[in-house]
């Protein structure tokens, strides 16, 4: 029967694309010698307002990956920052790095929805979720060959991030009860986090001095979207990011 023979051909399919390595993939990529870049795809956010009119985003993609960037982040939260699921899933079908999606993940659903996208990361925000829910999460994250970046933003978000057995971790620089920005809230916490585990710095990242305090830091990436999105040469912007 042709229902029989779909089954077995999906079935088929998933077997090889949760067998794809992907995780390991985006960790061992994450842990380069040199530090990396993650380029996000934002059009607003709630401390900034609007960011940029003018949104061709997957020219940005595509100038985000003719920079050499390791992975594009792409928002897709509706209300306050203006995303789309359907950003991601083009942007996943036209370029060949890593995509993440970046949202605010409080049911096992985004993250279904997030790899039927083509996304190959998820966040999970230690801030939103409970323990359970995190480990639960992760889990989800690893039958699906999803990468997960858990994001902290203290000392004591980082102790439940790593007992629940994050394998990436993000820490926040901006404090998301009142949006205050403190670019040392990386160096800080970094010698917290063992060296097998990626370590990303984001938000309030802006110039070259911000760049060069947190490769003294030993930070394995950086994700950057605003200071990216405002401008207007970001394949130059990023090459200079690298020469720090």
């Amino acid at each position: 029967m042709i229902l029989d023979d779909l089954v077995t051909a999906t079935a088929k399919r998933v077997n090889q694309e949760k067998g794809s390595g992907n995780v390991e993939r985006v960790i061992n990529k994450f842990l380069e010698p040199q530090m990396g870049f993650i380029g996000e795809v934002k059009k607003s956010s709630p401390s900034k307002g609007m960011i940029v009119k003018d949104f061709p985003y997957l020219q940005i993609a595509h100038d985000y990956q003719q920079a050499g960037v390791d992975a594009i982040s792409v928002l897709t939260e509706p209300d306050y920052f203006k995303g789309k699921l359907d950003y991601l899933k083009e942007i996943a079908g036209e370029v060949d790095v890593p995509v993440l999606r970046k949202d605010f993940i409080v049911d096992p659903y985004m993250i279904y929805q997030a790899k039927f996208a083509g996304a190959s990361i998820i966040l999970l925000i230690v801030a939103i979720l409970t323990p359970e829910q995190l480990k639960s999460y992760q889990q989800l994250a690893d039958e699906l060959d999803l990468a997960a970046i858990v994001e902290v933003h203290s000392k004591e978000e980082l102790e439940i991030a790593l007992t629940a057995g994050a394998k990436i971790v993000g820490v926040n620089n901006r404090n998301l009860k009142d949006f205050t920005v403190d670019l040392n809230n990386s160096p800080d916490l970094r010698p917290l986090v063992p060296n097998n585990i990626p370590f990303i710095a984001e938000s309030g990242i802006k110039n070259a001095d911000d760049i060069k305090l947190l490769k003294n830091a030993n930070v394995n990436e950086v994700l950057i979207g605003e200071t990216f999105m405002r401008s207007t040469d970001k394949t130059g912007l990023i090459k200079k990011f690298k020469e720090v």
